[in-house]
């Protein structure tokens, strides 16, 4: 298994259907794939260090998710494409620290205690 985090920036005046939406969206990617998401954290509105698109602010998400898959390609272009999405960013995470944020599940065995 692989664990990935996606952070996703979403307009700021979105709305929260639209928030559940973009989320169910992105978790029925993952399973498709073969994938389950483990943790999803709504951080909310937060100001932008410089304007994207002429905005100043937008709606923060995290997910961390399992895969088996190595390919992400459909799930960055269904964030490319939505209408809704400023930003987005996915990165694999190491498996030591997938494993430390308990991720990996018990059948990953951790690092050797020294």
């Amino acid at each position: 298994m692989r664990a990935y985090e996606l952070m996703v920036i979403l307009n700021a005046g979105v709305e929260e259907s639209d928030v559940a939406g973009c989320i169910e969206q992105v978790t029925q990617n993952i399973e498709a794939q073969g994938g389950e998401v483990k943790t999803e954290d709504r951080w909310g509105k937060r100001r932008f260090a410089y304007e994207i698109n002429h905005q100043s602010e937008g709606y923060y998400l995290v997910l961390e998710f399992v895969t088996e898959t190595r390919e992400m390609g459909t799930l960055e272009r269904l964030l490319r494409l939505a209408d809704d999405v400023v930003r987005h960013k996915l990165i694999r995470l190491p498996d030591d620290e997938a494993a430390r944020r308990g991720l990996l599940g018990d059948d990953t065995p951790l690092a050797a205690a020294g």
